[in-house]
């Protein structure tokens, strides 16, 4: 790695990350579940499990933060990472109920059928019921349906951005923004970034070939934009958009081409590459490039939330309209 100029606060986390071969699945997983932090509660969220059905009958799992206090009548709908075949909602739990709270937003997660198992369009097919789901169930939640926030990280980037284009062509839940982070969106992998950067930390070339290879599955003919977003040709009138990309990430330039393909076609897009860092070095905390790039996470989520003209009005964790 020394042939990367990583932030030096860094340095330290590469060697304690684990080996993960996605070659061997169900290993993969134990490994990545085996670090999350769990499901506990968090001061000034409550945490309820709910649900909703998909097209084929699949029950599918989602997760709802609500802040004690509301400043927020919108909604972050997150979609979580892990190269479509690892992950579940629980690995970005901590942070989805910082969201909540710092936000003063709800949060609804998603618990979407993974690759290889289930390839394209199943997951992408959950993703989007959940955001049906979120949508049919605003008045109860107490979310203006007009106040949607789509949030996906890495892989769930890709389901994300693909969930806005569905949104758009289906005339489907509106959505106010879309906000991707170190998003993946081109299987083609023809980038400059992808080719350099084929041994990096947390993933690598290889990583991600496996991981379209088992999101795609063994379908034939063109890849569907749905599936990789970048080979999408209209991105016109889609929500605006925040992408955020590592330095030394294969993933990085796909990221950054379609922040500029989003811009050429009219989208208001704010574009921001962390120095030094790698693909999820986010979760090394203490660093401060990684405090950065949290703290802008929550800015910009606040500022799309605030209600036009005027902020909302605190809310207690039932929705109601708190006296404050």
């Amino acid at each position: 790695m020394s042939q990367y100029r990583m932030d030096e606060e860094l340095v330290q986390s590469i060697a304690a990350l684990p080996a993960v071969d996605r070659t061997d699945v169900a290993e993969a997983r134990r490994i990545v579940s085996s670090r999350y932090a769990g499901t506990g509660s968090v001061e000034g969220v409550s945490v309820h499990e709910c649900s909703c059905t998909a097209a084929d009958g699949h029950v599918i799992a989602l997760r709802v933060y609500r802040p004690s206090r509301r400043t927020s009548s919108g909604a972050i709908y997150h979609v979580h990472g892990g190269g479509f075949i690892l992950g579940d909602p629980d690995m970005s739990h901590l942070r989805n109920a910082e969201l909540a709270r710092e936000t003063g937003a709800v949060v609804v997660a998603v618990a979407y059928r993974l690759a290889p198992e289930w390839p394209f369009p199943t997951p992408l097919d959950d993703v989007y019921s959940g955001l049906l789901w979120l949508r049919e169930h605003t008045g109860e939640l107490g979310i203006d349906p007009s106040q949607i926030v789509l949030h996906g990280v890495s892989a769930g980037g890709a389901l994300a951005a693909a969930a806005a284009l569905l949104a758009r062509d289906r005339n489907g839940p509106p959505v106010r923004f879309q906000f991707l982070k170190s998003p993946a969106l081109d299987d083609r992998l023809r980038t400059a970034s992808s080719r350099r950067f084929t041994d990096t930390p947390a993933l690598t070339r290889r990583d991600a070939e496996l991981s379209w290879s088992a999101y795609l599955g063994r379908a034939a003919g063109a890849v569907s934009p749905y599936a990789a977003p970048a080979r999408a040709t209209d991105l016109t009138n889609l929500p605006p958009a925040y992408v955020s990309v590592a330095e030394f990430d294969p993933l990085r330039d796909e990221g950054i081409d379609f922040a500029r393909s989003l811009l050429a076609a009219g989208v208001p897009v704010e574009l921001h590459l962390f120095p030094g860092t790698y693909h999820g070095s986010g979760a090394v905390r203490e660093a401060a490039v990684s405090r950065r790039e949290l703290s802008e996470e929550v800015a910009v989520l606040r500022t799309v939330l605030e209600r036009p003209g005027q902020p909302a009005a605190p809310r207690d964790d039932e929705g109601n309209r708190a006296h404050v």
